[in-house]
C-alpha cells in the first residue's frame, strides 16, 4: 500500500501547491487523480516518484518510509513513472529501453509483445532509436510499454492521453484495463478523460493544492460531470 501523510509543498513564487495532502492507495487499486489545471496533480505524481521532495509530510510504501529516497531508489522499491512529455534517449533503441525497463535481456519477440500491446507495429519500431525521429504519440506509447515491462508495485502515468490520437486512445483504455487485471500492483493516472475515470476503482479530486473529494467513481464522477467550472473533460467522438 502507498500512503501519503500530511504532504505539503511550495515553490519559489508560488505558495501552497500542495497543502497537507493525506491519502491511501491500496494494493492492486486503479486510482485516477483529476481536477482543474494547476491544482497540484502533476506535482503530487512527481513527488510520489521522487522527482520533487515534500517540504513536510511522509510517503510510505508497504510500511517503509521512502520520503527521502532518490528517484533511483524508489524505482528499485517498485515505483514506475510515465511523464506527460516522454524523455528521448539518443543512441538507445526501443528494444534496449524495454529490456532495461524489464530488468532482463529480453528477446526481440518478448520486447515486441510489449509494443504490440500499446498498438505499435513492432517490426517498425523495435530497432529504432528513442530520439527526435519519433512523434510525441509514438514516444508516449513506447514509454507505456516500458512501464508494462517493469510490472511494478505502483505505476504512475501523468496524462497518458496527451499526444495520443483517438484510435490509439481507445486501445490505451484496453491496455490499462488489461494491466489492472494482470499486474498485481496499483495504477495511478493523472487525467481529465471521462473514459479513464470510468474504469477507476477510486477517483481523487485535487483543486488548489487540496483534496476536495475522493471515493468510488459512483460517488465522485456524477458530481464532476455536472460541474460548470473547474474540472473539464475532453469528450471523445462516439
Amino acid at each position: 500500500m502507498l500512503e501519503l501523510k500530511n504532504i505539503s509543498y511550495s515553490a519559489e513564487g508560488k505558495e501552497g501547491i500542495l497543502k497537507n495532502i493525506s491519502l491511501n492507495i491500496e494494493d492492486n487499486q486503479f486510482v485516477v487523480i483529476t481536477g482543474p489545471n494547476g491544482g497540484g496533480k502533476s506535482t503530487l505524481a512527481k513527488m510520489i516518484a521522487g522527482i520533487i521532495s515534500p517540504q513536510s509530510g511522509q510517503i510510505i510504501l508497504d510500511g517503509q518510509d521512502i520520503t527521502t529516497l532518490s528517484i533511483t531508489d524508489r524505482a528499485k522499491a517498485g515505483i514506475s513513472f510515465a511523464f506527460q512529455q516522454p524523455v528521448r534517449f539518443k543512441g538507445v533503441t526501443v528494444h534496449d529501453l524495454i529490456s532495461l525497463s524489464s530488468g532482463k535481456d529480453l528477446s526481440t519477440v518478448a520486447a515486441c509483445q510489449y509494443l504490440s500491446e500499446v498498438g505499435l507495429c513492432a517490426r517498425d519500431y523495435i530497432d529504432r532509436e528513442v530520439n527526435a525521429s519519433l512523434s510525441g504519440g509514438e514516444l508516449k506509447r513506447i514509454e507505456i510499454a516500458t512501464v508494462l515491462a517493469r510490472k511494478t508495485k505502483v505505476s504512475l502515468f501523468d496524462e497518458p492521453e496527451a499526444g495520443i490520437d483517438l484510435w490509439s486512445f481507445k486501445n490505451l483504455i484496453n491496455v490499462f484495463e488489461k494491466m489492472h487485471q494482470e499486474i498485481q500492483g496499483s495504477i495511478v493516472i493523472i487525467s481529465h478523460q471521462e473514459r479513464i475515470l470510468n474504469i477507476a476503482d477510486k477517483i481523487i479530486v485535487i483543486s488548489n493544492g487540496e483534496i476536495t473529494k475522493q471515493g468510488t467513481k459512483q460517488e465522485v464522477l456524477p458530481s464532476l460531470l455536472c460541474q460548470t467550472e473547474g474540472c473539464r473533460f475532453m469528450k471523445e467522438e462516439q
